[in-house]
């Protein structure tokens, strides 16, 4: 996670809820893109949708109103494309084959914004910017997602890695940028620049880097093949896994809470591994603490709701909220029937994306999707799609 990016091997991601949170649903180590965008490019569209939702399917995108979940908009897009919130009140990114583009969600149109390079990976949302990751080229671009309502492409802050990979960058309140390290075959760490893009730190004691999300008071964290590294106050510190593998690949974050949720797997040579464990990250006391939840889930399953709990869809069909700090799951929400995660990461799953204090869930296998509310565990609405669904994505800014 980071949900939000496009990768080819080994699943993993996570959902997120606030600005500083990331999407960092990932489905590997390596980017891949095969996508097509064929959707006319229209800057004055004539409909707004109010507060959309944005969700994929074999052949294009669906924009749907978040609140009735009506279909309002279907714009052609062959090939496999994902999803990712902008950081405004307007725009999602769309990954494609040639790049990060820019869709005005609100107003239902591909916008002609575009930042192009192969293998578009991560996009990350923190202190009032957006920062896209693009694994082809190892190239960093920065901007402030407000400019995105001009019309044309931001300008904004760029970088480009030592080496091409898998990676993953933030840009910090200071205007520190923390970017991953690594080459197309292995990844080792992180490494901090100032705003002049100068070096001021690294640490690259974090096998297999992968992933990035948020804690309270600023607290950055990527997951490794050993535990999870964390970045704070111009410091690193390592938090080892109780296992000597113990993968936390994908995160999810939330400003209400010190703890990050994380997924976690302990079989190296497996060729898709279904975990029931998932790690709590206490950033302050840096301690790891895992929850076995009596079930398996993928890496679109994490989320984090508006007090900062845990939420994870898992394939018994429920959501399991959970205290971030006692671990203990205080009640399971039903959402879908029970499903398995497929062995291809590209195929389609159920999906967890949440907004508020509303969770929506796709049911790929009925073509469907829910908003539910999650104070209540009650359904609010359901809709049935033409298509089955993917990746599911909206605006967040102002929720």
């Amino acid at each position: 996670m980071n949900k939000s990016i496009r990768t080819r091997a080994l699943p993993g991601t996570a959902l997120a809820l606030a600005v500083s949170t990331v999407l960092t649903a990932c489905g590997g180590d390596e980017a891949s893109s095969d996508a097509k965008a064929e959707g006319t490019v229209n800057a004055t569209p004539a409909a707004v949708v109010k507060d959309p939702l944005v969700a994929t399917f074999d052949g294009g995108l669906y924009i749907l109103d978040g609140e009735n979940l009506k279909l309002t908009k279907t714009i052609e897009m062959s090939g496999f494309n994902r999803v990712n919130p902008a950081g405004d009140e307007n725009h999602v990114i769309v990954s494609t084959d040639t790049g990060f583009r820019v869709l005005d969600a609100t107003g239902q149109a591909l916008t002609d914004m575009e930042y192009k390079g192969s293998k578009p990976g991560h996009v990350v949302r923190h202190a009032g910017k957006t920062v896209l990751f693009t694994d082809g080229t190892g190239e960093v671009n920065v901007f402030d997602p407000a400019d995105l309502s001009g019309g044309k492409k931001p300008e904004g802050r760029t970088y480009t890695s030592a080496q091409a990979h898998h990676g993953v960058a933030i840009e910090l309140a200071n205007g520190e940028l923390l970017s991953t390290l690594g080459t197309e075959e292995k990844r080792t760490g992180v490494l901090v620049l100032d705003e002049k893009n100068k070096e001021i730190t690294r640490n690259v004691k974090c096998p297999g880097v992968h992933g990035e999300a948020t804690a309270q008071d600023e607290a950055i964290a990527v997951g490794c093949e050993d535990g999870i590294l964390i970045y704070k106050d111009g410091k690193f510190t390592k938090v080892d896994a109780p296992d000597n593998y113990g993968r936390i690949g994908n995160q999810a974050g939330s400003d209400a809470s010190p703890v990050l949720l994380g997924d976690y797997k302990t079989d190296r040579e497996a060729e898709l591994e279904r975990p029931t464990r998932i790690s709590l990250i206490d950033t302050e006391k840096k301690k790891l603490r895992l929850v076995d939840l009596g079930t398996s889930y993928s890496f679109r399953s994490l989320a984090r709701g508006p007090e900062g709990e845990a939420l994870v869809l898992g394939t018994d069909g429920a959501i399991h909220v959970i205290d971030q700090t006692s671990g203990e799951v205080e009640k399971k929400i039903s959402a879908v029937g029970k499903w398995q995660e497929p062995l291809d990461w590209q195929q389609a799953r159920p999906t967890l994306f949440v907004r508020d204090d509303t969770a929506y869930v796709s049911d790929p296998s009925k073509k469907a999707l829910h908003a539910i509310d999650l104070a209540t565990g009650k359904k609010i609405t359901s809709v049935t799609l033409p298509e089955s669904t993917n990746e599911l994505s909206g605006i967040v800014a102002g929720h």
